[in-house]
């Protein structure tokens, strides 16, 4: 088997073979089944083998993308930029503030940043296991209006790659309009690092989707939740919500805060409610 799989590799090593994506996929695979015959015969593969799957992985992964265009490219951009500094401002500890404590343990902080502006911190626990919640914040992001009054639509614009997507946010204006009616243009993305998950995002322009009548064009970013198991507790969640976000239009700080401060409370109870329902299932 060895030498058939090193003559199939080797092929590919031609220049006219190359671009013939079949035979490339074929070669890989046909690698990591080798890698594997021979892990399973020695008493324990070497750090070579490993490296090696790990690269015939890459390769194989690599062989479904499509390429991304430079508008794409620029968005995926973005999306990291966002992540990183969204990570960068939590990992700060000092400096952040009480802005309002909920007797069942929610709590939202704020601290000015020189460069930012003020950002709010919401720290909650969730009692339902990290995929639950994710699933409903990622998978099902473009039905947050079904559950959260603050929150009239969300709609993906254009996915990008398995990680980054484009959307478009209606906020709902809030009681008695002392804040209209915002909307939101958004490059987001969501990593996974362990048993930790990150969803970051920022404001972005985006030539299909212009200024909307009856809307203000808010700007967000960087903003980010994090999702991570509570320790000891792998049922319950740790839900770290930062935002960061310009409402435009002259609106007093004392309301800015307060709006924001209440509204990340309200969604951390929506979300609670939302996640408690039974889950629907078929015939």
């Amino acid at each position: 088997m060895l030498p058939a799989t090193s003559k199939l590799c080797a092929a590919i090593s031609y220049r006219h073979l190359r671009n013939m994506t079949g035979l490339r996929r074929q070669a890989a695979v046909a690698l990591s089944q080798e890698l594997s015959r021979l892990a399973r015969r020695s008493a324990g593969p070497g750090a070579w083998i490993h490296q090696i799957r790990r690269r015939s992985s890459l390769l194989s992964s690599r062989l479904e993308e499509k390429p991304f265009s430079e508008m794409d490219m620029s968005y995926i951009k973005q999306g990291e930029e966002a992540l990183q500094k969204s990570l960068s401002i939590l990992g700060d500890q000092d400096g952040w503030k009480t802005e309002m404590a909920v007797g069942n343990g929610d709590k939202v902080l704020s601290k000015v940043l020189p460069d930012v502006g003020k950002v709010f911190r919401l720290e909650v626990v969730v009692d339902q296991p990290l995929e639950m919640v994710y699933s409903e914040l990622v998978d099902n992001m473009e039905q947050m209006g079904d559950w959260n009054p603050n929150v009239k639509e969300v709609k993906i614009l254009q996915k990008i790659g398995k990680d980054t997507v484009i959307t478009h946010e209606k906020a709902a204006a809030t009681p008695g309009n002392i804040v209209g009616p915002r909307d939101f243009v958004s490059v987001r993305c969501a990593k996974r690092r362990g048993s930790t998950c990150v969803l970051a995002g920022m404001a972005t322009t985006y030539g299909a989707m212009p200024e909307q009548e009856g809307f203000v064009r808010a700007e967000n970013g960087p903003t980010c939740m994090v999702l991570r198991p509570l320790a000891g507790s792998p049922s319950q969640t740790r839900l770290t919500w930062l935002l960061s976000i310009d409402l435009k239009g002259w609106l007093p700080k004392t309301i800015i805060n307060q709006v924001l401060s209440q509204t990340q409370v309200d969604f951390a109870n929506h979300l609670r409610q939302r996640l408690a329902q039974p889950v629907a299932t078929g015939c």
